[in-house]
């Protein structure tokens, strides 16, 4: 089913456009629009008062419901979106509503309230511009921002024609248009619903947000205000929503503050005079149940912005109508898992690749690629694995026998291999290499290689840490990085036991064999003693210094092995700054001649688990190289480990970028710090035949070395 979806979104090249314009220039706009603010002092200020909410909600609750009572506000709390519902229409009849006019709500869309609304014959007329788009197409939004962004003018236009009446593409005569008959609906609507985007305990005032005023005239012309809203959205204090609203329209559409900013705590009254019923619903339907969750609580710092969806490089192929439910993208997932339940989210969890391009601009700082993997996780537990997952998986568990598996590969793979590329696979393997060329698994695997490496012996040592790629498709990689820390006087050791970091099955949520991994990796790491344990990949070397830890602690290991993990962490350092720090110490040394221009892609885990930008970049000018940056270097080139066998097809339009990208630098050398990067970029390189070396930084470096040392 999702493959279908996924499918459909793909031949929908309007999607794909719109998506990728609004994510280009929002990129863009919001770094301006920042300007000037500290934003980690304005994302630590929203996770202190919305963490404060978290731990403290049942109080805030309390009060709230304490304050606005007192304000006059007829409050009703519940746990279950059937009494949400069934509240509105009994409230409905008993006023002899027939018509009701909504501004843009989350809360309504998540209880499905238009729906049942509907079937108990009251009209129901969204008033947001985009939502009511999507209300006359019978469609569900595509973003929890931009519900219509999926739609070009010239569908919209087609939706009023079919809908309502003809109307031409003009943007500026639609708006017009949309206008004449939304304001029909104001004047003659008995009850107005809104969400709320702060509900503020303290006074018992909600903040609403909005930027066509639409929302305002739903709570002043009708003579019933509904506000719908989840409890997630309280804060303590007034001062809580300050860095909220200096953040939420910079984030969500890169304004310095909405249009409109309404703050209501009282009744009042209406056009003839009488008094306007408030009602304030307050909601649960799990989030107590997400607030006291050590780990999933953190998902309360959401402000709805929906930045994690602008920068989300799998969101803006595909959407909100395959990447989500009502709630969208990385964090729809979240919520779904929560308000619909874990199966709800069993088909999009897999859409995430882990890139982690969003946690950078949350506001509200929440680690959601880490969240989906505890969900992946949790559903794993819940469903189990089927026969062929557990097959793989016992073979990954198996050091002996996985190694033995791609040594054996590597000779049945003849027949396909050409150059050191497999460039064609057979029946269903073949979309597999479709967008890029796979590697060829080394004849000779690193490990094998080691034992030949004649190397000088050293008081300093270091131990290799290669991981699968490097062992046995790049070995190269491995002797590169041997030559360099033996030319600053390092030794180097390679334990043989060493295997699988488990990033296949973690990131599957197969915790059992993931925390066995590293169980294995960490006993035959400290075998032998070292200064260093050196990695040449980022996801590598992110397992050494954190999933180890994080692997034996979930599978409840003993307390010894997780402290032996906790040493093998604090030795671990990428070889990309290992490096960086020696040449800057003086130990590895380049002739700057034969300048040459290169670009680089920086690796998600890289830069982003373990901040790591410069020292690549340092390293490869100091070798003389000149550097000339890509658009969207930091962004993933679609690899995502397994996600590039499970999802080909978007992990394909996303290399494509990026070799996009690399072209229009106008350079014929690109330079990244991680072997699947390579796999995926040099994959895609050989596919389209482009006259461009892909390497690995330690590989430039060692040849630009070895050329000085011949002179």
């Amino acid at each position: 089913m999702i493959k279908e979806e996924i499918q459909k979104a793909l031949t929908n090249a309007n999607l794909s456009g719109a998506l990728t314009r609004f994510s280009e220039a929002y990129v863009i706009s919001r770094k301006k629009i920042y300007e000037g603010l500290d934003f980690e002092a304005l994302r630590e200020q929203i996770v202190s008062s919305k963490s404060y909410t978290a731990d403290h909600l049942d109080e805030l609750v309390n009060q709230f419901i304490k304050s606005a009572t007192d304000n006059g506000a007829k409050v009703f709390f519940t746990q279950n979106p059937d009494e949400v519902r069934n509240y509105i229409i009994e409230l409905a009849k008993k006023n002899n509503v027939k018509s009701v006019v909504k501004s843009k709500s989350m809360a309504t869309e998540e209880i499905h309230l238009n729906k049942y609304l509907q079937e108990a014959g009251i009209e129901v007329n969204e008033t947001d511009l985009g939502e009511w788009i999507i209300q006359l197409a019978g469609q569900r939004p595509s973003h929890m921002v931009l519900p219509a962004i999926h739609l070009t003018r010239h569908d919209v236009s087609d939706i009023f024609t079919k809908k309502v009446e003809p109307i031409e593409p003009d943007i500026s005569r639609m708006v017009k248009f949309a206008r004449k008959h939304l304001r029909r609906k104001f004047m003659t609507a008995d009850m107005g619903i809104t969400g709320a985007n702060i509900a503020i305990a303290e006074t018992g005032t909600l903040v609403v947000c909005t930027n066509e005023g639409n929302a305002r005239l739903t709570m002043a012309l009708p003579k019933i205000h509904v506000a719908v809203v989840g409890v997630e959205k309280l804060v303590a204090k007034i001062e809580d929503t300050f860095p909220i609203l200096r953040t939420l329209a910079r984030s969500a559409t890169v304004q310095i503050i909405t249009s409109y900013v309404s703050f209501v705590n009282a009744q009042t009254e209406h056009t003839d005079g009488s008094k306007k019923e408030l009602h304030i619903i307050l909601f649960d339907n799990n989030r107590s149940k997400l607030a006291k969750d050590p780990l999933f609580k953190q998902t309360f710092q959401c402000i709805r912005c929906a930045s994690c969806l602008n920068v989300c490089p799998v969101f803006r192929i595909i959407g909100g109508h395959v990447f989500g439910r009502v709630y969208t993208g990385g964090i729809g997932t979240i919520l779904t898992a929560w308000t619909e339940g874990l199966k709800a989210s069993k088909d999009i969890q897999g859409l995430c690749i882990q890139c982690g391009n969003c946690v950078k601009v949350c506001p509200g700082k929440i680690n959601i690629p880490d969240l989906i993997l505890e969900l992946r996780k949790k559903l794993a537990k819940e469903e189990g694995l089927n026969f062929k997952t557990k097959a793989i998986y016992s073979v990954v568990n198996n050091r002996k026998l996985f190694h033995t598996i791609l040594r054996t590969a590597s000779k049945l793979q003849k027949p396909f291999e050409k150059q050191g590329f497999i460039r064609h696979l057979p029946f269903f393997l073949s979309e597999l290499t479709e967008q890029r060329s796979l590697p060829a698994i080394a004849d000779v695997a690193f490990r094998d290689r080691f034992k030949n490496i004649k190397q000088p012996k050293s008081d300093r040592k270091a131990l290799f840490y290669a991981g699968c790629l490097i062992d046995f498709a790049y070995p190269e990689i491995g002797e590169a990085l041997v030559k360099l820390l033996n030319t600053a006087g390092i030794e180097v050791l390679f334990p043989e036991e060493q295997t699988c970091c488990g990033a296949p099955a973690r990131y599957s949520g197969v915790m059992d064999v993931a925390a066995n991994n590293s169980k294995q990796n960490v006993e035959a790491l400290l075998s032998l003693n070292a200064e260093y344990i050196v990695s040449a990949c980022p996801t590598c070397t992110v397992a050494l210094k954190k999933q180890f830890i994080k692997d034996l602690i979930d599978q409840d290991y003993k307390e010894d092995v997780i402290k032996k993990a906790q040493e093998v962490s604090t030795k671990a350092i990428d070889a990309s700054a290992l490096i960086n720090k020696l040449i800057k110490e003086g130990k590895i040394n380049f002739k700057k001649s034969n300048e040459q221009t290169f670009t680089y892609h920086d690796p998600c885990h890289l830069i982003r688990s373990l901040n790591i930008y410069m020292e690549p970049r340092e390293s490869l000018q100091s070798s003389g190289l000149k550097l000339i940056e890509m658009f969207e270097s930091d962004t993933c080139c679609g690899m995502g480990g397994s996600y590039s066998l499970k999802f080909p097809e978007i992990s394909g339009i996303i290399l494509k970028r990026k070799l996009e990208n690399i072209k229009k630098t106008g350079v014929k050398l690109v330079c990244t710090d991680c072997p699947g990067c390579v796999m995926q970029i040099r994959g895609g390189v050989d596919k389209e035949g482009l006259d461009i070396q892909v390497k690995h930084s330690l590989d430039i470096l060692v040849e630009r070395l070895q050329s000085n040392n011949e002179k």
